[in-house]
């Protein structure tokens, strides 16, 4: 049985919609020429599953979105939702300020590189309180290793063998938006009142 138009040309562009409902896909992966080339097919095809592709080819990114709620939708969950702890929020957070930065220095890279030990110094200036820095120093790489999970840095070499280089992810700018942030600002005057803390964050 031969196969029709429609069949070949799904094909022609299934794979960048399946790696898209495994991960967001960025410009520097070999799929990408073949999502923003069919970028009309794709977003028509996981829309019919209440799924919204959001394509940021200025920035070099694309990943998915489930609107809510889809309990009223009655459809099933297809884009995982993963909950952050505090710190791993807070790591997202700085690693926007990083490229508010980084862009506003209007270098012509648009990769964001930095150490674990600048992402380490960063956020280690909100667990002041802490004394033993050998486990502070572990804690924190935990959540450099969740924020890599997650997507938001990838490793990109090693600098001279003793600090990882990573490459700040772009989507973090898109991830980290103002309902993020909102949600943010409410957990960390939550995070003050629980550690006795008599205002908010400075």
């Amino acid at each position: 049985m031969s196969a029709t138009g429609d069949d070949r040309e799904y094909r022609e562009w299934a794979r960048a919609a399946v790696q898209l409902l495994q991960g967001p896909v960025y410009d520097d992966e070999p799929v990408w020429k073949l999502l923003v080339e069919n970028a009309a097919h794709v977003h028509r095809w996981l829309a019919a599953i209440g799924v919204e592709l959001v394509l940021d080819e200025s920035e070099g990114f694309a990943y998915l979105s489930q609107p809510e709620p889809e309990e009223e939708s009655g459809r099933a969950r297809l884009v995982r939702r993963r909950p952050l702890t505090f710190e791993v929020s807070l790591l997202l957070v700085i690693l926007r300020e990083e490229f508010e930065h980084f862009d506003a220095a209007g270098t012509d890279s648009r990769r964001l590189y930095l150490t674990a030990a600048e992402i380490r110094e960063r956020i280690s200036l909100y667990f002041r309180e802490k004394t033993d820095q050998t486990r502070l120093v572990r804690e924190l790489d935990r959540y450099i290793r969740q924020a890599v999970d997650l997507g938001f840095l990838r490793e990109a070499r090693e600098a001279g063998g003793a600090e990882t280089v990573y490459e700040v992810r772009r989507i973090v700018k898109a991830k980290v938006n103002a309902g993020f942030l909102e949600e943010f600002k409410r957990a960390m005057e939550e995070h003050d009142r629980s550690a006795g803390r008599p205002g908010g964050a400075e």
